[in-house]
């Protein structure tokens, strides 16, 4: 295995597992990971949501495994985080009181499209044309 598929094995198991905490995390840091007021739990939009990323992390660990025969589960993440980032945002401008997500979420999402996409493109895995 070579260096920079080393990089994206690992990269992929830390953001898997930040994924399966979402939940958490919008406990500890509400305004920059939880889009409604109350507990996690009051809002079934959000346990949706905690639901799908935290299925997605545990899909992202097992890639880690080998991540060319994963390369469409993982480019899925790349274009889908930078996508669930700029609307985000968006809403985020649109909506003062969740400015946080500027400085929480949003550049999270940001983050993991950058790292994982430029893995991908220096790693052996197929890239996947657009």
């Amino acid at each position: 295995m070579s260096d920079a598929n080393k990089l994206l094995s690992a990269a992929l198991i830390l953001f898997g597992v930040i994924f399966c905490l979402i939940y958490p995390l919008s406990m500890v840091w509400p305004s920059g990971w939880a889009w409604h007021q109350g507990t996690p739990q009051s809002s079934d939009y959000f346990m949706m949501i905690v639901g799908i990323y935290a299925t997605l992390g545990v899909f992202l660990i097992r890639a880690a495994k080998d991540p060319a025969a994963n390369a469409s589960l993982i480019w899925f993440t790349v274009w889908s985080s930078i996508v669930h980032a700029a609307v985000m945002a968006w809403e985020s401008l649109r909506n003062p009181a969740m400015g946080g997500h500027l400085m929480g979420d949003v550049p999270a999402l940001l983050l993991v499209a950058a790292v994982l996409g430029a893995l991908m493109m220096r790693g052996d895995p197929r890239p996947v044309a657009i």
